[in-house]
């Protein structure tokens, strides 16, 4: 059975190191694409290289991937970003890259024709680019800030009615997971695949009594960042921060395509709750 030994991570931030090093322990070659070179506090593990180069150019970063001899493209730039990614898509083609994976790693944006990043896939099918996407729902380590925890007074402050369930997973078990199937299983098990994984699950309601803290619902949060929370509290009343969500049904899918479906790809490994991500 083949599988992939070389790949390029694209951003390096609080997702994309995390995905760098867990390949970085497969044993595979890995190479860091970033535009103005690597923070120098960032250590890399054995077998990863960094690449400097203007990720707004295809044929520069075809170079890179062809350079690399790159396999698959692994890309976790920023939400406000996303659509420069069609630069990357048109390199990979270039370079003969045989899977994309973009910037995903979040809710269920599949069947939202107006998403960006449905907008990317779109364009990643039209290319000819075989792709995976990855939805892991809400990142787990975000819950607090996105709720505003407030630990002294035993609160949390939500707006909407905050009755749908919502995925949750740590960034450990995200980072993870996308190594381990990127390295383990066969290309034809990768190609044109949704990955919906799902570390915990619960409603924003029930992170009250998760955090140990009274629930309080606001019309709309206020502060640094006040409209961002906002909108992502509003957007799980849809029902979109479950992995298993369809979006055109409105209601979860089942089988191979419910929230968490994807877990037992990797078997033996311990999804970790919000309890123990958080120490509560």
């Amino acid at each position: 059975m083949s599988t992939y030994k070389s790949f390029a991570v694209v951003g390096g931030g609080k997702l994309g190191m995390p995905i760098l090093n867990s390949l970085g322990a497969q044993n595979v070659a890995v190479v860091l694409l970033s535009r103005s070179g690597l923070d120098a506090s960032k250590a890399l593990p054995a077998g990863v290289t960094v690449a400097t180069v203007d990720t707004t150019d295809a044929a520069a970063v075809a170079a890179v991937f062809e350079h690399h001899k790159v396999e698959v493209v692994i890309s976790t730039i920023t939400t406000a970003a996303v659509g420069a990614q069609t630069i990357l898509v048109d390199a990979a083609k270039r370079a003969g890259v045989k899977l994309f994976a973009p910037s995903e790693f979040g809710m269920t944006t599949e069947g939202d024709s107006k998403n960006p990043k449905n907008k990317i896939i779109e364009y990643t099918k039209a290319a000819g680019v075989p792709y995976a996407r990855f939805f892991n729902g809400m990142i787990t380590e975000f819950l607090p800030f996105l709720v505003g925890f407030d630990k002294d007074h035993r609160k949390i402050t939500l707006v909407g009615r905050g009755d749908a369930a919502v995925s949750f997973t740590s960034i450990a078990d995200i980072a993870g997971f996308v190594a381990y199937v990127l390295t383990t299983l066969p290309p034809s098990e990768l190609a044109n695949r949704t990955f919906r994984v799902q570390g915990d699950r619960a409603t924003m309601n029930e992170l009250g009594p998760i955090f140990k803290a009274e629930v309080q619902h606001t019309d709309k949060i206020a502060g640094p960042m006040g409209e961002f929370k906002t909108m992502m509290l509003l957007l799980t009343d849809t029902g979109v921060g479950s992995t298993g969500w369809d979006a055109e049904k409105k209601a979860e899918k089942s089988g191979s395509e419910a929230a968490g479906s994807a877990n037992a790809l990797w078997p033996g490994h311990h999804w970790r709750s919000i309890k123990e991500v958080h120490n509560l």
